[in-house]
């Protein structure tokens, strides 16, 4: 666990890139087991009614998880540049107050959508046909957001203190028990859709729990630190928090773009095709996290390496290892969107039957849509850039721009334009023009000398 073998001022680029970047990478396709799998199941144990249910549920949990990522950035890359000036203390304190503001955040989440779930659902756009669904699924998946965030923002700090091969463990571990846990109760104990949810709770809580093991005994450097609750103490948590929040909110609007594409996907698919709609929209959306966790995995792994030689000074690295970044994101994000593109029957039939109706509709529209894959990838990697040198501006615009600002208007000018086509390549519209205007920001910075 010792980070003494890692020097993130001193090793080479590439080979620092490559130890954070393969187990990160398998951790975050590990994770994204964890909610394929349901569907996978759900899909094949309950039908695509349940998968429909299940995708109802999941934008306000996409909310949680970008908070921990917010925090959890925002406390690593300030942590990083404490690091790399000797304070070891105030890397402990802000991890730990990072911890504490974000278990609050998700109490609040709880008490405010678990008083009424049945009102909740039909907020987020549940019909009358899948209320009994969502309401067998909702209170389980909402309480594992406690679990999530602890383990997005501990797992930053795993890294950050050396040991990602056990930040990959995290992963990995409750991404086979979500397997195993998910065949026992959606099959042998005919559990349905709270079969489920009852897995994934167990599977994230056994997460959260390693990562609490590291974090409070196992660490080198950043364990826990107590908290003092004085007038002052209060004060300086605040400025910190704040601080965090400033770097990490365009991880939070990322995270808030998954929310905004399955919340205004589901309202868009159901008012054209019903419930089949949003059952066919579904199993797009379960695919998503992996280009998600991929493009998060590339930002992560060059993260410490970036943040803590921008708090050296060391421009030159820092450049390095951007470059090197941006490469593989677009390789990855390229072999991804071929896949998708090219194998779309194979994708949509591990979930559903490809002779029912929302299977069909799937495999029509699942080539448009992994067209945004390549640049989905390539903005989260550009993003993570700005937020690892404290460039806040730049990757809030850029966040907001893949978000609710263009990604809303393209699901309902697009299906105006192309019919129901339109509607698949309303996420390809948002990233590219995305794509287009970071490429732009930085080819006028390099020219302006700023870079």
């Amino acid at each position: 666990m010792n980070n003494s073998s890692i020097d993130l001022g001193k090793d080479r680029i590439p080979y620092l890139f490559k130890i954070y970047l393969v187990p990160t990478l398998l951790g975050m396709l590990a994770l994204c087991a964890v909610t394929a799998t349901d569907g996978i199941f759900v899909g094949q144990g309950a039908g695509s009614e349940a998968l429909a249910a299940v995708n109802i549920c999941i934008a306000p949990t996409m909310l949680m998880m970008g908070i921990g990522l917010m925090l959890g950035i925002g406390a690593s890359v300030i942590s990083s540049i404490n690091l790399a000036n000797n304070n070891v203390t105030a890397a402990r304190l802000n991890i730990t107050q990072s911890l504490v503001f974000g278990t609050a955040i998700v109490g609040i989440f709880l008490i405010v959508t678990l008083i009424s779930p049945a009102d909740t659902a039909r907020v987020l756009g549940s019909s009358e046909t899948l209320l009994p669904l969502v309401l067998d699924y909702m209170p389980w998946i909402f309480v594992t957001c406690l679990f999530q965030l602890w383990c997005g923002i501990g797992l930053f700090v795993i890294r950050l203190d050396g040991a990602p091969q056990y930040a990959m463990w995290c992963n990995v571990i409750p991404g086979l028990l979500n397997v195993i846990l998910d065949y026992l109760f959606i099959f042998p104990l005919d559990m349905g859709i709270l079969g489920a949810a009852i897995a994934t709770t167990i599977s994230c809580f056994t997460g959260f729990v390693m990562v609490l093991i590291y974090i409070t005994g196992l660490a080198s450097q950043l364990k826990l630190i107590r908290l003092n609750w004085n007038r002052d103490s209060l004060r300086l948590m605040s400025r910190n928090i704040w601080n965090q929040c400033k770097i990490g909110i365009s991880a939070l609007l990322g995270e808030t773009t998954m929310g905004v594409l399955m919340l205004t996907g589901n309202i868009v698919f159901m008012h054209y095709l019903g419930d089949n709609g949003v059952g066919a929209f579904s199993i797009a959306c379960y695919y998503c996290p992996f280009a998600f966790m991929i493009g998060n995995a590339i930002a992560q792994a060059a993260q410490p390496i970036i943040s803590y030689n921008y708090g050296m000074n060391e421009s030159k690295r820092v450049t390095t290892t951007e470059r090197l970044a941006i490469i593989t994101a677009v390789v990855i994000g390229s072999i991804v969107t071929m896949a998708f593109c090219i194998f779309p029957s194979g994708m949509v039939g591990l979930f559903l039957d490809t002779d029912t109706e929302a299977a069909q509709i799937a495999i029509d529209g699942m080539p448009s849509f992994a067209t945004a894959f390549v640049f989905f990838v390539f903005n989260l990697t550009a993003i993570g850039y700005f937020q690892s040198v404290k460039m806040v501006i730049p990757s809030v615009v850029f966040a907001l721009l893949r978000g609710a600002v263009l990604l809303v208007p393209a699901f309902i000018i697009m299906p105006i334009i192309l019919g129901i086509k339109g509607i698949w390549l309303a996420l390809f519209a948002s990233e590219f023009l995305t794509s287009i205007c970071i490429t732009s920001f930085y080819l006028y910075n390099k020219r302006s000398g700023k870079r």
